[in-house]
């Protein structure tokens, strides 16, 4: 059985729309969180500027509609949940990695990947994506006006 270590997070569009924006928060803003046990108890838990701009942030996204996971960049993932961050299959991530795009290792027979690495990848292949875009549009337009 395989430990998934990438978790999505998302709102339902019920939730999206009854919950509140956080808004931007201020530097001398405090942020507390107040958990409401089984119980019944409270728990109110105060969170540090950092903690507080990446709950923002997080907020922000989910309600927006998209889909958020954290994790540390220094946290290994594994062929799966790097083909997910990247959104292309697991074959071509592996294939990335033994031409050596994509740095790893082996645990056991398993390979494993930093996230860092992941999404260094992520923003080259996304660069190279805008360039050829940009490519693209260039030829178009000569096209329209050259008719090259």
């Amino acid at each position: 059985m395989t430990a998934h270590l990438l978790q999505f997070v998302e709102l339902s569009d019920r939730d999206r729309k009854t919950a509140q924006p956080l808004g931007k928060l201020g530097k001398s803003d405090q942020v507390e969180v107040r958990i409401r046990r089984k119980s019944g108890k409270d728990q109110v838990v105060r969170l540090p500027a950092q903690a507080a701009t990446l709950l923002e942030s997080a907020l922000d996204h989910l309600l927006q509609g998209e889909r958020v996971a954290v994790l540390a960049d220094d946290q290994e993932v594994s062929p799966n949940d790097a083909a997910n961050i990247l959104g292309m299959s697991r074959p071509l991530v592996v294939y990335r990695m033994e031409i050596g795009d994509l740095p790893f290792r082996y645990v056991g027979k398993h390979r494993r990947t930093k996230l860092k690495d992941v999404l260094m990848l992520k923003t080259k292949i996304d660069a190279q994506q805008a360039s050829m875009e940009a490519l693209a549009e260039d030829a178009e337009d000569l096209r329209q006006r050259y008719g090259v």
